[in-house]
C-alpha cells in the first residue's frame, strides 16, 4: 500500500492545515492535531477517488528528502498517510436460502444497519477469518 507525505502547518491564530505535496489542491484543516490527521486521510481518499474516476494516473510518492528540501516545507511537520485500497467490485450472485433463514437475515440486517448483502458479506468474512 502506497503512503503519501502530508505536511501539517500551523500559524499562531489558525487551525492545523494539512497539504499533500504530491497532490496540489488536496488540503484540509483541523482544530487539533488528531483531527487534522484524521481529516487528512479522508481528504486524500476523496481526492484520489476523484482522480481515478477522471481516469488520471496517481503520482509515485515523493521521497521525504525532496519534499523537505523545499524552503516552503521546512516549517511543516511531515507524516505519512496510507493510500486507501480500492474496494472490490461488487458482483451480483443468485443464492438459495430457506425462507425462514432469509427472514432472520433481513430482520437482523434491518435492526443493525446492514443491507442483506452487507450482512451476508460481513458474516462470511468473520467465519472465514475464524
Amino acid at each position: 500500500m502506497a503512503e503519501y507525505i502530508a505536511l501539517i502547518h500551523k500559524d499562531a491564530d489558525s487551525d492545523y492545515g494539512v497539504s499533500f505535496p504530491d497532490f496540489p489542491g488536496c488540503v484540509t484543516a483541523g482544530a487539533t492535531l488528531d483531527e487534522a490527521r484524521s481529516l487528512a486521510a479522508e481528504a486524500l481518499a476523496l481526492h484520489v477517488e476523484g482522480l481515478l474516476e477522471d481516469g488520471e494516473t496517481l503520482p509515485a510518492p515523493s521521497p521525504l528528502s525532496e519534499v523537505m528540501a523545499l524552503r516552503e516545507n521546512r516549517d511543516a511537520v511531515a507524516f505519512l498517510v496510507p493510500l486507501p485500497s480500492r474496494p472490490s467490485r461488487a458482483v451480483r450472485v443468485n443464492i438459495t436460502l430457506p425462507e425462514d433463514v432469509l427472514a432472520q437475515i433481513d430482520s437482523y440486517a434491518e435492526a443493525h444497519g446492514y443491507t442483506r448483502s452487507g450482512l451476508i458479506a460481513a458474516a462470511t468474512k468473520r467465519l472465514i477469518a475464524a
